[in-house]
């Protein structure tokens, strides 16, 4: 909700802007769109090969803020489709050579471990360097990245070309010294010392790319934000924007499928020191106990733990997540940066805010699949190359090969973004993201007038007549569901389970609603957003949201979804998005004091944020949204609001005065 009078001025006219200056952009759904604004020369369209350069329209689009700053306007240049060039370089040496292993003190004193890899024309002997230097970071244990480069594995693809590649345990993992504390500020100090430690060594020249997937790929991300004058490119693969908000307490409901495993994973994988065992067999039975209690005592079962209790500063936004939210300092990010996500990924929600907050200050270009976070990595198959989109590896070669080798690639000329289109089954390339086409439709939740469990409809007039429908407030929903392959990084997705890949039987109990696609079909692309009128029982209640295409056989497939604990629903409306007048994306405080009891019996207007899909519904589907009372794949409520929900039921309530609506992010069918 507003904070006062004045946030709203400001925001109605920040949507009178964006009804002047958004194309598409109208006051109703039955306007035609409104001309583009003129071509701005401060927005150059970047050359396609044997093409002259030509100014590119530009256009108002309104941002998502973040704790540190209100949402505002940028202008972005209009969409157009690129296609992806294909850009080769042979390798120039035929093997690797590992260097002794590395030690690297801190100014604390703690020593990381390092393992590094050069190009060589033999097995034995390194090229004359210096050279390029590849730096990735992992909490993995690099003793392991032989067995997966994922986890922090020499590239040979990118050392035959003549990179150096750097691996390092963070403090606290494999056999590097001190405590892990995951993104904490200490281990955010050693990714500039680690820098510093490259560049004073013989064989690297002070040029380097950081690079990494999931945690490798964070670690690389708050590297490109400490500004180190040597590090001149990045490439994150599924990297994290906002530790609360994507992930750990999404909605205010504490994830206790992944993050209990991550940490689990770590410690098993990372807090190992394999490579003393050989050398120094007394030493690596002394330090395993440490590792393996050390860091579970320390910090991830007291971190656990308060989350599910409830403890305040965990429980609630507050500097703890601040500091592991690298989103919040993306202005600090001021070199070229090629962002990897996934529409299933673990952090589906911020990765293409990256996008948007690099945008216009640094070369920056977004690649979307349909992949899990697993699937990103490469496991099984991510599915690159396809529909001219080139492999991860191609990719993070030319970014590399032209921001810190040094060479003319023509990578600027490649598509700024490009997302998999669910449906479509097919990669598209616009010029930004959100779709610069994109404007948000308003559809409103009609009950069925036939009996119960009849299917809703979507329209977009506030129907007269006044509904309510009913559902049991019951804590296991979605625990056989897509969301339950997507919460555990993909790893539910390599076993056959059924109901896993299809939401219908965690839709059994849901109150539902659909939309025909119409005969252009229906393009979504974007954030979305479902304003619920609800009543409760109990003393509060999580809601559930789902999006999924129904076939003409009644199957469906997972689009996105959103959860929200009601009492958390206070939005502040200067940091949400707002697209031709409608809010698409609120910006939620889940701060301590803006909690808001929900008394039994109380109607409540619930603003729940849809995490953003790229999704075309055939002429022949539909589009349906499902309403349901948790999802307990994404996140349970901690214990206490557990108890203050129990036991209860949820009325979602519909009509002239608590009209209950989605927003969509709807682009013109024709872009495709």
């Amino acid at each position: 909700m507003a904070r006062n009078n004045k946030i709203r001025f400001r925001l109605a006219m920040l949507g009178a802007l964006g009804l002047l200056s958004l194309a598409g952009c109208g006051g109703d759904s039955s306007e035609s769109p409104a001309p583009i604004a003129e071509a701005s020369p401060e927005a150059p369209m970047k050359e396609q090969p044997g093409e002259v350069e030509q100014p590119r329209a530009v256009q108002q689009m309104m941002t998502l803020g973040t704790r540190q700053q209100e949402a505002g306007q940028v202008q972005v240049a209009t969409s157009e489709s690129r296609q992806w060039q294909p850009y080769e370089r042979a390798p120039e040496f035929s093997h690797m050579v590992a260097l002794p292993n590395q030690v690297i003190t801190m100014s604390d004193g703690t020593q990381l471990f390092a393992k590094v890899t050069l190009p060589g024309s033999s097995a034995d002997e390194a090229a004359t360097g210096p050279f390029p230097v590849v730096l990735t970071q992992t909490s993995y244990n690099t003793s392991l990245g032989s067995f997966a480069t994922a986890v922090g594995g020499a590239n040979e693809f990118l050392v035959s070309r003549g990179y150096a590649h750097v691996v390092v345990d963070v403090r606290g993992t494999g056999n590097s010294g001190g405590n892990w504390e995951a993104f904490g500020e200490r281990e955010q100090q050693d990714y500039g010392e680690v820098v510093d430690w490259i560049v004073q060594q013989p064989w690297a020249q002070p040029r380097i790319g950081v690079e990494g997937i999931s945690y490798l790929g964070i670690t690389a991300i708050l590297t490109a934000q400490q500004n180190h004058p040597a590090v001149k490119a990045a490439f994150p693969i599924v990297p994290i924007g906002d530790g609360y908000r994507d992930i750990v307490f999404t909605g205010g409901n504490v994830n206790a499928t992944f993050i209990p495993m991550w940490m689990g994973l770590v410690t098993g994988l990372g807090a190992v020191p394999l490579e003393m065992a050989p050398t120094d067999p007394f030493a690596f039975f002394k330090a395993l106990p440490e590792r393996l209690f050390g860091a579970a005592l320390d910090f991830q079962l007291p971190t656990i733990l308060k989350a599910l209790l409830g403890e305040p500063k965990t429980a609630y936004d507050d500097d703890f997540w601040a500091i592991r939210s690298p989103l919040e300092n993306a202005d600090k990010v001021n070199v070229p940066t090629f962002i990897v996500g996934g529409l299933f990924d673990l952090f589906q929600r911020s990765e293409p805010l990256w996008f948007e907050q690099l945008s216009g200050r640094v070369d920056t270009k977004l690649l979307i699949g349909p992949w899990s976070h697993i699937q990103a990595a490469g496991i099984p198959d991510n599915g690159l190359p396809k529909d001219g989109v080139p492999d991860l590896d191609t990719l993070r070669l030319q970014w590399f090969d032209e921001y810190v080798m040094g060479l003319d690639t023509a990578v600027a000329s490649q598509p700024d973004v490009t997302q998999y289109v669910l449906g479509l089954e097919r990669y598209e390339t616009t010029s930004h993201w959100p779709h610069p086409d994109m404007r948000a439709e308003r559809f409103y939740l009609a009950p069925s007038e036939e009996t119960v469990p009849a299917m809703g409809s979507l329209v977009q007039e506030a129907p007269e007549a006044v509904g309510e429908q009913s559902t049991i407030q019951y804590p296991l929903n979605g625990l056989c569901s897509f969301s339950l392959n997507q919460w555990t990084a993909g790893f539910v997705g390599l076993m056959p389970i059924p109901c896993a890949e299809d939401n219908s039987y965690a839709e059994a109990e849901a109150i539902k609603f659909e939309l025909p696609a119409g005969e252009d079909g229906l393009y979504l692309n974007g954030p979305m957003q479902a304003d619920l009128w609800v009543s409760t029982t109990a003393f509060d209640v999580q809601i559930s949201v789902r999006l999924d295409t129904v076939h003409p056989d009644g199957s469906t497939s997972p689009i996105t979804n959103g959860l929200l604990t009601a009492s958390m629903s206070t939005v502040d409306e200067s940091r949400s998005r707002f697209v031709n007048g409608e809010m698409i994306q609120p910006w939620h405080t889940y701060s301590q004091e803006d909690v808001r009891q929900h008394d039994p019996g109380e109607i409540r207007k619930v603003s729940v944020e849809i995490f953003p899909s790229s999704a075309y519904i055939p002429p022949d589907s539909s589009l349906r949204v499902s309403v349901n009372t948790s999802n307990m794949a994404q996140g349970i409520p901690p214990l206490i609001t557990t108890l203050k929900s129990a036991l209860g039921v949820m009325t979602l309530h519909t009509g002239p005065e608590t009209p209950s609506s989605l927003v969509l992010p709807v682009v013109p069918a024709a872009n495709l």
